[in-house]
């Protein structure tokens, strides 16, 4: 219910601001090779001042959590989870409940094994950005990172 009244609440506030496109996160990408049979994936959000994203877990009925989804590929498998930098964690006036976010930058890194030649993974990742007025709508992005 609470996450009802906060998307029309959302909803009100980007009529009155209609016009105006915010990007408050710049996401980049890239790839590192650990060894002839490895990699990890580095996928950077930088986050401008004021703004945050929240982690890859939140409570229930709690923000939209960063979370990523990899096309499958014979080239490549995933080696674990994505994992991230310890979250910032404080209680959210918005969802009143202790969530974890991340303000500035942060870089979530995948780990990967190699079974092709240079292969690109693809995927999208899914976010949610807030700030202490406003929260905008999840972002789904698609991203290709080639491991040389």
């Amino acid at each position: 219910m609470k996450r009802i009244i906060f998307f029309v609440a959302f909803l009100f506030i980007s009529a009155a601001s209609f016009g105006q496109i915010l990007k408050p996160v710049k996401w980049s990408y890239a790839s590192k090779r650990i060894n002839d049979k490895e990699a990890v994936l580095l996928l950077k959000a930088t986050i401008e001042d004021g703004w945050h994203i929240y982690s890859q877990t939140v409570p229930k009925n709690g923000p939209q959590p960063t979370s990523f989804s990899f096309q499958a590929s014979k080239a490549y498998q995933l080696n674990g989870k994505v994992l991230a930098a310890k979250p910032i964690v404080k209680h959210d006036p918005t969802f009143d409940m202790e969530v974890g976010y991340y303000k500035k930058s942060v870089v979530f890194q995948q780990k990967v094994k190699l079974t092709g030649n240079s292969p690109t993974v693809k995927g999208t990742l899914t976010y949610m950005v807030c700030n202490d007025k406003q929260c905008l709508p999840p972002e789904e992005v698609a991203f290709s990172i080639p491991v040389n």
